[in-house]
């Protein structure tokens, strides 16, 4: 019965989450959706976003033109952790039907409502909106290469009619362009594209105001001009009257709903992609070669060597890494801390791989809004069953007795610092009542993922690990540690270990600035084939530069490497996060301390999460060389 019950409550806890978050599963836009002609369209908006603040805040909080009644999308976890909050709007489509110039509402701004719109503009917010699953996209390059970027300004700040003094106008009028794809055989209407091009116009109007009725007299096409050549643009002041306008026109395409975000997805550095791959394979290739000659030349002559001595007299006169067999697998200081770290190695490796391979298989792409940051989520809490059992694994090997305490180590350890840095890091943005804060129920759902699945699955998986057979050492530990002789200075551990972090940094930080870019920038990132290739590279160069010093460091007889090996590989993290800070100061216009932090924060947790990988992989690559080359000699 004891036993019985942790199982029980395992399998309650996923229930009843699987049963919450149920929609997080759904994939939103994967089957094509037909419309016929005069059908209504949905268009929904979603956050506001600016690439100043890093803070995104609802629609309709500033004072646009609102719905009888809000409705909220059904949002899965990605989404509720980027901050999207998709909600119905007061714009009225039918398909293939253009419409000129439709009244949407007409406001008069206050003092507030115009501070919140100034704000806006000064921070260069943008709108982005939703039809059919497709954002919103404003086309930014003029030229045969289409470019586009999402949403469109809340408005623009600029001189007006020859005045010095800058003054804020706002975008109140929206020239949408829906292009649909019909096919000719079954005569199906799909949506293939949604853009808009903003304007900012004061209308004029005669008599009386009637939503109905009013006929204003500055809405046809040529009194659409920009806003610094426009006579008269739509000023943001208090007691202004505000006429929020649209136009639709419906455009056929030969793009075919299958291909209709690649248009969105188009970039025109793909040959950096193919840099930073050919950059990476020259490192790699450079690396392998050096493993070869030690494998294959100097160890496999150091061993035939070693083996075919026919005295321990002989043996002794012997230097290097074969002197130290009887202490290179002594248990190392902090070894529970080295179980620890490794077994959340393997579970954040498990998940990051899995990821990838969703990502290419296509269930990760852009159309899936918020799929990428689910999936990872559910990874990591399922990938704890991993955790569990190679910590265990290992502390059973350094003759650790208490699997329990262990566990719970594994557990909670990397989990609780990442959740201390995110719960400061909503507070910062709870405090500017941004709707990028996670709501309470959301928290509350990542707490039940954590204790409810996660450190059950730990537990289970510590619990199998600890039953398994010990692993051998293949030769036996002295009683009595070796005397370590003194080193060069090039060998010493941190530089070796600085030293070491610098290649996988260089295998993958050209990819970086396109991940950089696509969070922080508000861009797609979707080459996830060249992500998956430049993985696989950094895990190569993570475990040959780890098995090379840890060569050069047991032939000067220092057989302290478990630790050295986690961080060799592991102090790339270091040199992430300070292309992170130097990617700040130079690629952002951040200005607000609290959007600072958050930036510092979020890249803080990121790094850590980075050194925990690739320590993991240079550790598991260590000890699989030393059981491999140690395990070649015959000792008596």
């Amino acid at each position: 019965m004891g036993r019985a019950a942790p199982s029980r409550y395992l399998w309650i806890s996923v229930c009843v989450l699987l049963f919450v978050h149920a929609r997080s599963f759904y994939l939103p836009g994967v089957s094509p959706q037909e419309f016929k002609k005069g059908e209504a369209l949905t268009v929904k908006v979603n956050k506001l976003t600016s690439t100043k603040t890093q803070l995104p805040y609802t629609f309709y909080s500033l004072d646009y033109c609102r719905p009888p009644k809000i409705v909220d999308s059904a949002e899965n976890l990605g989404e509720v952790l980027r901050g999207d909050r998709i909600e119905n709007s007061p714009y009225e489509f039918k398909m293939r039907e253009p419409q000129m110039c439709n009244i949407l509402c007409r406001k008069t701004l206050n003092a507030k409502t115009a501070k919140d719109f100034k704000e806006k503009i000064d921070d260069e917010y943008r709108v982005n909106m939703i039809l059919d699953n497709l954002p919103l996209v404003v086309r930014i390059e003029r030229t045969e290469l289409r470019v586009y970027q999402q949403g469109f300004n809340v408005g623009v700040k600029g001189q007006y009619a020859g005045t010095k003094e800058q003054k804020h106008f706002i975008y109140n009028h929206l020239t949408f362009t829906v292009k649909y794809h019909q096919d000719k055989e079954t005569g199906a209407t799909r949506i293939v594209g949604f853009e808009v091009e903003p304007f900012s116009v004061k209308h004029a109007y005669e008599g009386e105001w009637s939503e109905k009725t009013t006929t204003l007299t500055t809405c046809n096409p040529h009194a659409k001009r920009e806003v610094t050549s426009s006579e008269s643009p739509q000023e943001v002041e208090d007691k202004n009257e505000v006429i929020f306008t649209y136009d639709v026109r419906f455009q056929d395409s030969e793009i075919k709903w299958a291909s209709r975000w690649d248009t969105y997805l188009l970039m025109a550095d793909d040959q950096i992609h193919w840099f930073s791959i050919v950059n990476s394979l020259m490192i790699v290739l450079f690396l392998s070669g050096m493993v070869a000659m030690i494998m294959l030349r100097t160890l496999y002559r150091d061993i035939s060597k070693y083996n075919q001595l026919e005295t321990q007299e002989e043996a002794q006169e012997e230097t290097g890494w074969k002197l130290v067999h009887g202490d290179v697998f002594r248990p190392p200081a902090n070894s529970d801390l080295l179980c620890v770290y490794a077994g959340t190695g393997v579970q954040f490796f498990g998940m990051t791989l899995i990821t990838m391979i969703f990502a290419l298989l296509g269930f990760l792409s852009p159309s899936n809004r918020g799929g990428l940051m689910t999936a990872m989520v559910l990874l990591w809490v399922f990938m704890g069953l991993f955790a569990g059992y190679s910590s265990a694994r290992l502390y059973k090997m350094f003759k650790g007795t208490e699997w329990k305490k262990i566990t719970l180590k594994t557990a909670f350890m990397f989990p609780a610092t990442i959740f201390a840095v995110f719960f400061v890091l909503n507070a910062l943005i709870w405090g500017q009542k941004s709707s990028g804060a996670v709501p309470f129920g959301t928290m509350f759902a990542l707490v039940v993922l954590w204790f409810g699945i996660s450190v059950p699955l730990v537990f289970v998986g510590s619990y199998v690990g600890f039953k398994k057979a010990t692993i051998e050492d293949p030769v036996k530990t002295n009683k009595i540690p070796r005397q370590i002789p003194d080193q060069p200075w090039y060998m010493h551990p941190a530089f070796s270990i600085l030293i070491g972090g610098i290649l996988p940094f260089g295998a993958v930080f050209i990819e970086l600035f396109f991940i950089l870019t696509s969070i922080w920038l508000h861009q797609f990132y979707y080459i996830f084939g060249f992500l998956f290739i430049v993985f696989v590279i950094l895990i190569v160069t993570c475990a040959e530069i780890t098995i090379v010093l840890c060569y050069f460091q047991l032939c000067g007889e220092d057989y302290q490497w478990w630790w050295r090996s986690y961080l060799t590989s592991g102090s790339s993290a270091l040199y992430l996060f300070l292309y992170a800070a130097f990617y700040f100061f130079t690629k952002l216009n951040i200005t607000k301390p609290v959007s600072g932090a958050l930036y510092f924060g979020y890249m803080l947790i990121g790094s850590y999460a980075f050194f925990v990988l690739t320590g993991t992989i240079g550790f598991y690559a260590c000890f699989w060389f030393t059981r491999l080359i140690y395990s070649s000699v015959k000792i008596d």
